[in-house]
């Protein structure tokens, strides 16, 4: 694992949990610059990994993840927390693997439309490289945030598999 991953992994944790300890959550593994976890609580399980680092201004650290939610019959939901607010309103537009994908969102957080998009996305995710969400944000500035792919298949087969017994 590398400094940079370790980095990542540690600021997508205290993104989606604030500050406070990391209690009853189970890393199930780092892969490239991707990890999974499970929380047993919930109980979900996610694959995460953080944006590429920018020199632009960013209001939050942007992250994006895919989730399975057990108890409310969701698998493979497609997260994105953005690095700026969203200016609402305006599209959202994720480039990934020679297609685009018009998400929905609000605040700093952008998702898929659907279940079926979800899905495409995942697939897409699969065999990509990297993937890239544009946006304009509050100030009517277009912006995008990059994420690279390398273990992202890898880290969503450990969260499947992780939330599989719950």
């Amino acid at each position: 694992m590398t400094c940079r991953t370790a980095s990542v992994l540690l600021i997508c944790l205290l993104s989606i949990c604030g500050a406070r300890p990391a209690l009853g959550r189970d890393s199930l593994g780092i892969f490239g610059e991707w990890g999974a976890f499970r929380d047993p609580q919930v109980p979900r399980c996610h694959a995460i990994a953080m944006a590429e680092p920018s020199t632009l201004a960013r209001e939050f650290q942007p992250y994006a993840d895919v989730a399975i939610w057990p108890r409310k019959g969701l698998r493979n939901q497609v997260h994105f927390r953005m690095s700026r607010r969203l200016k609402p309103g305006t599209g959202i537009s994720l480039a990934l693997g020679g297609q685009r994908f018009a998400l929905v969102g609000g605040g700093a957080d952008a998702w898929a439309a659907d279940r079926r998009m979800d899905a495409a996305i995942v697939a897409a995710m699969r065999s990509a490289g990297s993937m890239t969400v544009s946006a304009t944000d509050g100030s009517g500035k277009r912006f995008s945030n990059t994420w690279p792919l390398d273990g992202a298949a890898s880290a969503m087969d450990a969260a499947a598999i992780g939330c599989a017994r719950t």
